[in-house]
């Protein structure tokens, strides 16, 4: 029996999404559970799941392709035993073109392709306009991919024996006045800290003295979702920012204190994003207009803290929620946050996770920023901005000191939000961090 695979069901808010890498391929035995591929959303990176045992029979979208909701995208034989052999390329391909490729390697080289290396039809067709054998490229997978071929043809390794028009191309890079051709270097092997470390995917391009490479690469949909509410944002918004600094030595006096024993209690480590979201809660009951959106011509005013808190993900900025973060201890929010930040890495977040939000904290200083003006994430009407603690000199009780010291920046949206009303919110914040003992007392 044929088995459709089909787009998960999307929210209301996406209206369709980007199928990224099949992780199985037409002829491969599945088991109930195992991922097929992974789709990205302008939120999220789903994974699409096999619902039954048995064979690929169809892949019916390739990578890269755009797919709307509930649509069906391969369909598995759960009837197959997957014992037979693997299904050749689609009919509609000529007799020529699929046996192209083991007529090439027979030619070149003695090494007949490996069966474990899996080729999709873009790839073979690569493979054959350069000549090139499957045996000759290193890949750290079951299968070679374009990326695989590119590397291995711009890093020089390609044969001799490769088509006039690509010697031509080679050439031309060559001949007095042009630059050669940008090398990228092969990607060293993967160590235990490497994987650990969050991938920034940034081309490097390297190449001889004088060299300009450029390399060009499309935006993902999280990137061109952001871009688009970013300005949005900056259009329909009167934004203004307000600033502040905080002496942060008594929040990191109270941390190194009971940082020990409340990790052995409670599991988690005590940061300071707990403390700026509780002190942000409390300054958001004194000033609900903070907390509130703008509809239309209507102001919608939130009897609930649901706090976003941006986190930096391998695929660009995502802002999960706390709801109902006045409810939460200190110890619920750092548990919550070390979770969301796990499931960014990991690639988790769901959309119930990025969906709502009534006002968002941003914290920049684990970069290393001094000083910014967060940008109002739609439809809040405002956003908190931490930066870097730096000792500096201050005036206390008359006498030059040196503390540790936080600028602070709130934006707003000055349609519905004074400044009296953001200064003070701001002045509030800063109390409480001043004194942690307020926000515990509730004052």
């Amino acid at each position: 029996m044929l088995v459709d695979i089909k787009v998960p069901v999307l929210a209301e808010s996406v209206a369709e999404a980007t199928l990224l890498s099949w992780q199985k391929r037409v002829g491969d035995k599945v088991k109930r559970g195992d991922n097929l591929i992974d789709i990205e959303t302008d939120k999220v990176t789903l994974e699409v799941a096999a619902l039954n045992d048995g064979v690929i029979s169809e892949i019916l979208r390739d990578d890269g392709e755009t797919v709307n909701s509930d649509e069906v995208i391969a369909r598995i034989d759960t009837e197959a035993s997957g014992d037979t052999p693997k299904k050749q390329e689609p009919e509609s391909k000529s007799a020529p073109e699929q046996q192209s490729l083991p007529e090439m390697d027979l030619k070149n080289t003695d090494k007949p392709v490996p069966e474990s290396l899996k080729l999709s039809p873009a790839v073979r067709n690569m493979m054959e306009e350069h000549n090139l054998n499957a045996a000759d490229i290193k890949t750290s997978s079951d299968r070679i991919t374009k990326e695989d071929v590119l590397r291995h043809i711009e890093g020089g390794s390609a044969k001799t024996s490769a088509p006039t028009s690509i010697q031509n191309k080679v050439a031309e890079k060559t001949q007095p006045g042009n630059t050669t051709v940008p090398q990228i270097p092969e990607p060293k092997a993967e160590t235990e800290s490497s994987k650990s470390a969050t991938p920034v995917a940034v081309p490097v391009l390297t190449g001889s003295a004088g060299d300009r490479p450029e390399e060009t690469v499309p935006m993902t949909r999280l990137r061109k979702r952001v871009a688009e509410r970013l300005l949005g944002a900056q259009h329909e918004n009167a934004i203004l920012t307000t600033f502040n600094e905080v002496n942060m030595q008594p929040v990191m006096d109270i941390r190194k204190r009971y940082k020990d024993e409340f990790e052995k209690t409670h599991g988690s480590k005590l940061g300071f994003m707990s403390f700026f979201t509780r002190a942000t809660v409390e300054a958001l009951k004194k000033f609900p207009v903070i907390n509130a959106s703008v509809d239309g011509d209507n102001i919608i005013y939130h009897g609930y803290f649901d706090i976003g808190i941006a986190v930096s993900s391998p695929r660009g900025l995502v802002v999960p929620i706390i709801r109902d973060a006045d409810s939460l201890s200190l110890a619920n929010i750092e548990s919550t946050i070390r979770n969301f930040g796990e499931k960014a890495t990991d690639g988790k977040l769901t959309m119930d996770d990025l969906t709502g939000g009534t006002f968002t904290i941003t914290n920049g200083g684990i970069f290393g920023s001094l000083l910014s003006t967060p940008i109002i994430n739609p439809p809040q009407s405002a956003i908190l901005g931490m930066h870097a603690i730096n000792e500096k000199p201050v005036v206390a009780n008359g006498e030059i000191v040196i503390r540790p010291m936080m600028y602070l920046a709130l934006s707003y949206d000055h349609r519905i939000i004074d400044g009296r009303e953001a200064v003070q919110f701001l002045v509030s914040i800063k109390k409480q961090l001043e004194d942690p003992a307020r926000f515990l007392l509730q004052l």
